[in-house]
């Protein structure tokens, strides 16, 4: 070391050269810290200056708990201690997840600026939290003017995807039903995919009931579709369970009987003797046990649970299955099957459920199962052939050419009782409740009344060829081979209507369903020239000037006659009811007036078999030609063959329909496949 040389004058000078500019950067390094520090105290001290005043005053619980109450109104009432519907902690409107994730990014994207402006961002986000409403508006008022199109670009982006909310969550269900009772069954099963939410509410039987209420058994003035029937009496059973649940979601559970009920198919998943099939056999005692098994609610929890597992079946789920029945209508999508068993023509038939009866020109009925195609049993008893049947639970009633009415046990085969009132063929008949009506070739209508076992006669001009009773307003139809249909009134045995248009015999008459509604659809209807006929032939009615029906109406008189003027209480006859002829035409009446409202061209020759329900009508003829129409729209038809020969008679359902000819044949039209 001593020997180590000694540092030059210049070396010296470059030393403290470098020296001078360490202490010049040191000196500049300390000055902006002191800048910073200044800076960050500034902002401190502006905050503790204006955001904590402004906090306290709007935001007083979180910020100066210990302050005392707000004692100016009009300041309380800027007083930002309410939560709006979207941050309220338990709002369910479905944005609070994805607001969290975004104040988590931005708090990162914070977190990479420096201490002054993560404090100076944060104090700007903490007087807008705590601001009144007016307030925040007039801060965003201020920004927007501020602010560039890039910026405002990003603003609009931004909030159209904001403001989506999921508002059937954050409303209450029964608002939600009410909401979704508007949709079509499209829109509904769409909304059924968005979330569980979603699903649990566009699935409910609240939604679907009312969907079903529209639609089935009628045609829905806003789509125009309309479903194939379901028992009126179960949708009128529901009715009152919807409504209930509609205001009160949380009670989700049915009571006995009611809403559910009227989803049930039948109780034969509970029962086998309470199968929806009908049995040959007299099975009263199992019967009766199948059915108090139905109707008697559970004694248990266990019992409750299993009850309603296997009786009730959602709203959706039968709008699903008579949607698919009604689709294959249209399309005409359709299974067939014929039954084979008659040696001579096919002239009548009725089924219900699993049974259809058929009565032929070879004096017997068959009676067979429709699921299997098996003939069950084969009456015997008439000599000649059976023209006319109907039958119920109980009995069976048959008409024959050989002039006699039979009453049978058809699930035993025996013939109970034997009628002889006619002088000629038994051509048609129908009972209802405790009415039997009969008509015959020998110009007359007999009405049997098995209450008081007594009879009485409507005369005709010539033949009857059909007749229908409707028990409800005590009145009678009937179609004669003198060309008219009649309306007669059983209580004073008078005819009160007559309805005249066809040319030549009419075969068949029969009532449309009181609820079917073709007001809508009868805006264009045909100007017919009717001659409508009273008791005494006046065309009185139909001729009315406006005066007249003025007077009429003031004076409540019923167009039906004195009798029902008589009787407040009672029920008018069907509104509209169906004729067809030997003419090719079938024809829509209007009971109150006696107008033909409508005329459907579409068979080449006579019809001879008419049914119908609020969907639609079908119809037979000689021209072995089957066709359904859409009582609303008389051009359109459908057109089903397969009859070698003449069609009979028809039988029409929800889901099906069966024929029967000449050929010997009984069809069956089968649209649930």
């Amino acid at each position: 070391m001593a020997n180590a040389p000694k540092p030059s004058s210049s070396h010296r000078s470059l030393v403290i050269a470098n020296s001078g500019v360490s202490a010049n950067a040191d000196s500049n390094r300390s000055l902006q810290r002191e800048d910073t520090d200044s800076t960050t105290q500034t902002l401190e001290e502006l905050a503790r200056q204006n955001v904590a005043p402004f906090l306290e005053k709007y935001q007083p619980r979180q910020y100066a708990p210990f302050r005392s109450q707000v004692s100016n109104r009009s300041e309380q009432n800027l007083v930002n201690a309410s939560y709006c519907y979207r941050h309220q902690p338990d709002s369910k409107c479905g944005r609070r997840q994805a607001d969290e994730q975004s104040m988590t990014q931005l708090q990162s994207e914070l977190n990479l600026l420096p201490q002054s402006d993560q404090q100076g961002i944060a104090h700007v986000w903490s007087l807008f939290s705590a601001a009144p409403a007016k307030q925040r508006t007039l801060m965003l008022q201020g920004i927007l003017a501020q602010s560039c199109f890039p910026q405002l670009s990003y603003i609009s982006a931004s909030v159209r995807e904001l403001i989506r909310i999921d508002f059937l969550g954050a409303l209450p269900p029964e608002l939600s039903f009410k909401i979704l009772r508007y949709l079509d069954t499209a829109s509904l099963c769409r909304a059924a995919q968005v979330s569980p939410r979603w699903r649990a509410l566009a699935d409910d039987d609240v939604v679907w009931h009312r969907m079903c209420e529209q639609h089935i058994r009628r045609k829905c003035n806003k789509c125009g579709w309309g479903l194939p029937l379901l028992d009126r009496k179960r949708l009128r059973e529901a009715k009152r369970e919807i409504e209930l649940r509609a205001t009160n979601w949380g009670n989700n559970k049915p009571d006995v009987g009611s809403t559910e009920a009227a989803m049930v198919e039948s109780c034969s998943t509970v029962e086998p003797a309470a199968s929806g099939k009908r049995r040959l056999e007299s099975d009263d005692e199992a019967s009766a046990v199948a059915k108090r098994h139905c109707a008697s609610p559970p004694q248990s929890p266990e019992e409750d649970e299993s009850y309603f597992k296997t009786r009730y079946r959602p709203w959706k789920e039968v709008y699903r299955d008579r949607f698919v029945v009604g689709m294959n209508w249209k399309h005409k999508r359709c299974s067939v099957k014929v039954f084979k068993g008659h040696r001579d023509s096919v002239m009548c038939l009725q089924f219900e459920d699993n049974i259809l009866m058929t009565g032929s020109y070879d004096a017997t009925v068959k009676i067979w199962d429709t699921d299997t195609g098996e003939e069950l049993r084969t009456l015997k008893g008439h000599v000649a052939g059976v023209r006319c049947l109907q039958f119920d639970d109980t009995k069976l009633i048959t008409g024959s050419l050989d002039r006699s009415i039979r009453v049978w046990n058809w699930r035993t085969g025996e013939c109970i009782s034997k009628y002889n009132g006619h002088a000629e063929a038994v051509i048609a008949l129908h009972f209802d409740c405790t009415l039997l009506a009969s008509a015959s070739v020998d110009r007359t209508v007999k009405i049997w009344n098995f209450k008081d076992k007594s009879t009485f006669v409507l005369p005709h001009p010539q033949g009857v060829n059909a007749v229908k009773i409707d028990s409800v307003s005590r009145t009678v139809l009937t179609a004669c081979d003198d060309g008219a249909a009649r309306l007669w009134d059983l209580d004073t045995k008078t005819c009160i209507r007559v309805f005249h248009n066809h040319i030549g015999a009419v075969q068949q008459v029969i009532a449309l369903p009181r609820e079917i509604e073709l007001e809508n659809h009868l805006a264009d209807c045909e100007n017919d020239h009717v001659s409508t006929s009273s008791q005494n032939g006046d065309n009185i009615l139909s001729t009315l000037s406006p005066l007249l029906e003025a007077k009429s109406l003031s004076l409540q008189n019923s167009p039906f006659g004195p009798s029902f003027d008589q009787d407040q209480g009672r029920i008018e006859p069907p509104r509209y009811i169906l004729t067809s002829g030997v003419d090719t035409t079938i024809r829509l009446w209007e009971t109150s007036t006696g107008r033909c409202l409508r005329t459907f061209f579409g068979h080449l020759e006579g019809i001879w078999a008419l049914s119908a329900d609020t969907l639609r009508i079908a119809s037979g003829g000689m021209d072995r030609m089957v066709k359904i129409w859409d009582p609303r729209v008389p051009t359109g038809q459908d057109t089903y063959e397969g009859h070698s020969a003449a069609v009979n008679c028809i039988g029409l359902s929800d889901s099906r329909f069966i024929t029967g000819g000449d050929d010997y044949q009984v069809r069956m039209y089968d649209f649930r496949a």
